[in-house]
């Protein structure tokens, strides 16, 4: 084990490490708002969308008691829905089971929705200053890198590794494991970058044993993920004759679940199975945008149809474009607004 880690890290995050972050500090509530949007986010992004999501929903108790389309609006932009979703699910929860206060306890955090062990470590640790682990992404990268750990890491021999080296770095007092946790956070994220890491300024330098053996961008080795192949996908825009937008609800389960877009399929012979009752062919291209999400590309085809609103089925809300008020995919939002 690296000697005298912790202190030497603490003394690096007092100097170097971020300390002006919005939900520092700010108790379990913001600290848990902030992990889940910072799942599969960078902290740029996620710091004005933090900023307006809190000052809509200033405690457990708003949250629980909005709506899905509200929530969902709020995080329409930050991707990976379904983490509103379970933040939404697990307020509710923890307003009629646990009296709107977040458990401080590690085997409770981790049986509401969203919660894993490394975020609940987080909860624990940087939103009450109790001792909790944590094995996020930058934490993974600095440890693979400290201790040369090959392969995936996601898979359950590097993570049970990981684990136990988190767990023997981390400090058993719960005020040093607070420093200790956000000290992890940033030297993978301002050091220990994924490219381009600035081995001269980490603490660690003379302790990395892919330092050492000059295969710092070797770790952490890359998973095998299964591309799917690019698509493209058809935006029907149906516009009524007072200028109104049909918004449809996309289902909870899937890309975008939850949120507001026109109709949307593989053709336009596809949506026009949908609605018969107009002549879907009719449509006028407006313009495509490509849009990627993680493991595969989509073409994004926007096409523009007039219609009477009494001739489309009640299906969904016509509403202008700029004052619709609940949360539309970014992308489709680009378009309509293109």
């Amino acid at each position: 084990m690296i000697e005298n880690f912790s202190q030497r890290l603490a003394v690096w995050q007092k100097q170097y490490g971020r300390h002006e972050l919005p939900w520092q500090r700010q108790g379990g509530y913001a600290t848990w708002v902030a992990e889940i949007m910072l799942q599969q986010t960078q902290v740029q992004v996620v710091v004005p969308y933090f900023q307006k999501f809190i000052k809509e929903f200033p405690t457990i108790s708003d949250l629980a008691s909005a709506s899905l389309d509200s929530v969902l609006a709020h995080w329409a932009g930050l991707g990976y829905y379904s983490r509103a979703r379970n933040l939404h699910k697990a307020a509710k929860i923890i307003v009629s089971d646990h009296h709107s206060e977040i458990p401080k306890d590690l085997d409770l955090l981790i049986q509401l929705p969203g919660i894993g062990r490394s975020t609940a470590g987080a909860i624990l640790s940087l939103g009450f200053g109790l001792r909790g682990v944590i094995q996020d992404g930058n934490v993974r990268r600095v440890l693979s890198r400290l201790f040369c750990i090959h392969g995936d890491l996601s898979k359950a021999t590097a993570q049970k590794t990981l684990w136990k080296l988190a767990d023997q770095l981390t400090p058993k007092s719960g005020l040093d494991a607070c420093v200790h946790t956000q000290a992890m956070m940033d030297l993978g994220s301002i050091v220990c970058r994924r490219s381009k890491p600035t081995c001269q300024f980490c603490p660690f330098a003379v302790d990395c044993q892919a330092h050492k053996r000059g295969e710092v961008s070797r770790f952490p080795e890359p998973k095998r993920v299964k591309q799917r192949p690019d698509e493209t996908w058809v935006v029907l825009q149906l516009e009524n004759e007072r200028d109104e937008t049909l918004f449809l609800r996309r289902p909870l389960e899937g890309i975008w679940g939850g949120l507001y877009a026109p109709h949307i399929d593989s053709s336009l012979s596809k949506i026009s199975e949908i609605l018969k009752s107009v002549d879907v062919l009719d449509a006028e291209y407006q313009g495509e945008l490509t849009h990627a999400f993680s493991h595969f590309r989509v073409r994004l085809e926007h096409y523009k149809l007039k219609v009477h609103s009494q001739d489309i089925a009640e299906i969904g809300m016509w509403f202008p474009i700029d004052s619709f008020q609940n949360g539309v995919p970014a992308p489709i939002n680009k378009l309509l607004n293109g």
